[in-house]
This record gives C-alpha cells, structure tokens and sequence, in this order.
C-alpha cells in the first residue's frame, strides 16, 4: 500500500483522494484551513487523515491540489520536506478572468516554475491537471476509465505515479519529459475557456479528455 500526501482540501484534493483511497492507498490530506480539512478527511473515513500546513510529510507521493500561484509558494514553504518525495503538480496556469491567456511566459510551465523551486532531490510531475474533480472522483467517462497525462524527467518517479494511476482505476498516459506540460498545460486552457463560454451549451465542468480507442 502506497501512503501518499495531498496538499490542498478542495474539490480536487477531495478527488485524488477518493481514486487513491479505492485503490487502497493511505491518504494523509495537508490543508491551510482546518476545519476544512477536518471536514474533508471526515467524510473520506477509514483510511484518510489529516494535519495543518508545514505538518510532518509522511507520503513519498506529494499531490500538490493547489491553484497556480500557490504551488510554487507550498514547495518553498515544505522545503527539503520534499526531499526523495515524488511531488506531483496538477495546477493550469490558466488567466480565469477571462480563460484567454496563460499566466507562464512562453516556453515554460507552471510545473516547471514549481521544479526550479522545490529541492533539489525531489522528483516533480505534472499530472492530473487534464482532469475536473466531478469525473475524475468517479474514475470514468462514458463508461472507460480516465486518462491521466504523466509529464516528468525522473522516469522511476512517472513510474511511481503511473503505478497509483493504475491501481485506483484510471489510465496513465507517459506523455515525455517535464516540457511537455507545457502542452499539456496550454491544452487545458482551450478546454476550460469552452467550459466557461456561454456560446458553448455542449460543454459543462464535467467534461473529460480521452483517447480513443
């Protein structure tokens, strides 16, 4: 059983930890509010616990469920409490004033930006940042499992992740090094400027990427 720390106690912390959870995965939940994050890991139950931010790490895999703009912050504030960890980015760096821009200069990703920061012995990954909380929570889209897009430069640590991906019920997909969440990152702002567009009544915030077949 893998033990694996999530950073955040949003929707998206809340859905990561109902795919590890059901792939039997210890979850420790890290969150800056605590009665949120009390309420969160009451409602995970058996396998599922919590602490306050700067609190003992305890997963080798580290979710950061944060927005843009706090990842580089949380790396900094964890420091070399990351160091060996597998830390996994999941943020869009995506303008949501008006879903028309990123918010990283050309030719680099917030993964990146958050790689540069974090110690030097820890391993980042871009991932799950292609999935909205309602269907990844539920593992499936029409009826198939998710597809989980893994960018990283560690291959042991895109193993590692592609091994807790596989176990709670969605597809990894190894899309290549660290560089290519820049597409990644740049697909998803097309994605969520349809969502939030009134010109688009086919797209809602339950809308899903997948490959096929």
């Amino acid at each position: 059983m893998e033990q694996v720390t999530i950073i955040g106690s949003g929707h998206m912390a809340r859905a990561i930890a109902v795919r590890m959870l059901a792939a039997r995965h210890s979850v420790q939940i890290l969150g800056r509010n605590g009665e949120k994050t009390r309420e969160l890991v009451e409602s995970l139950g058996a396998g599922a616990q919590g602490g306050g931010e700067g609190a003992a790490v305890e997963g080798g895999i580290v979710f950061l469920a944060v927005p843009y703009g706090e990842g580089r912050n949380t790396v900094l504030v964890y420091g070399e409490a990351l160091a060996g960890k597998v830390i996994v980015d999941i943020s869009n760096p995506v303008d949501l004033a008006g879903f028309d821009r990123l918010l990283v200069p050309a030719g680099t990703s917030a993964v990146e930006e958050i790689a540069r920061h974090a110690s030097p012995d820890a391993h980042v990954v871009k991932a799950f940042n292609t999935c909205f909380a309602k269907p990844l929570e539920a593992g499936s889209v029409a009826g198939l499992p998710l597809d989980v897009f893994i960018a990283g430069d560690s291959e042991q640590a895109k193993v590692k992740v592609s091994a807790v991906v596989a176990a709670s019920g969605l597809r990894p997909i190894d899309v290549g090094p660290l560089r290519r969440a820049r597409e990644l990152e740049a697909m998803m702002l097309l994605v969520m400027g349809l969502q939030a567009s009134p010109n688009q009544d086919n797209f809602n915030w339950d809308t899903s990427l997948k490959l096929l077949p």
